[in-house]
């Protein structure tokens, strides 16, 4: 007896993914850093479905919590430079301020584009509302047409 299992994106995580996760992680305090938490590993295993979920809303791509695991661990270990590239995106755009001279740099472009991407998303979920709404007004329509 053969099991279906989901298949997860074997390749490198983006920028922009990474992005997500290291906000969502940092938020949530994966690493423990604040304080001693009852059932960390069950803590750990919710945070990282957020991570999940997120750059699958977000994105489109589909991670194993196995693979988010291992990417987090290679930035904080290996790719140290990567991480404080990260980590400097997400302190810019906790800023609301903005300078009136201000450059565009690529770690705002990232931010805007992380932003459209949402938008382009939550506007297709309203576009598929709106068709399924007039598919329903038709069908009555119709109804109402054989009576």
């Amino acid at each position: 007896m053969s099991r279906s299992r989901r298949r997860f994106k074997a390749s490198n995580l983006s920028f922009i993914e990474m992005v997500e996760m290291v906000d969502i992680l940092k938020r949530a305090d994966y690493d423990g850093k604040h304080g001693p938490y009852p059932n960390p590993n069950v803590r750990k295993a919710k945070i990282m479905t957020k991570v999940m979920k997120s750059l699958h809303r977000n994105f489109g791509v589909r991670r194993s919590k196995d693979q988010l695991r291992k990417c987090w661990s290679d930035l904080k270990l290996r790719e140290q430079v990567q991480y404080r590239k990260i980590k400097r995106v997400l302190q810019k755009s906790d800023v609301d301020v903005v300078e009136e001279e201000s450059y565009f740099t690529s770690a705002s472009a990232h931010i805007l584009i992380r932003e459209i991407m949402v938008c382009n998303r939550d506007l297709q979920k309203i576009k598929e509302d709106i068709n399924d709404v007039e598919q329903r007004l038709k069908n009555i329509i119709d109804v109402l047409g054989r009576i």
